[in-house]
């Protein structure tokens, strides 16, 4: 697993606290796009289910995954795919 996934991994978990959480990068699909020069990649895709998305918008649930993201979205995310649960929304 690479350091950037590493901390992408660590930011959700601390802002979160997932009940499951799936990071893919797809990074290699975007190789020569400008973000990937700019960032080193940086393209991926989360699914994550949390309690505390409940009653939230999918909206307000992107936004929580921002703010528990932080400054890695400026320095380590080009782009990011949200997929974001609730756990009695995947059972």
């Amino acid at each position: 697993m690479s350091e950037r996934i590493d901390r992408i991994r660590a930011s959700l978990e601390t802002g979160l606290s997932p009940a499951a959480l799936e990071i893919h990068d797809d990074s290699a699909a975007h190789a020569g796009h400008a973000g990937s020069a700019q960032h080193g990649g940086g393209h991926y895709s989360v699914v994550i289910v949390s309690p505390l998305f409940a009653g939230k918008t999918q909206v307000q649930r992107h936004q929580m995954v921002y703010r528990a993201l932080g400054s890695l979205m400026q320095t380590d995310i080009h782009a990011l795919i949200i997929k974001a649960h609730t756990p009695d929304e995947v059972h």
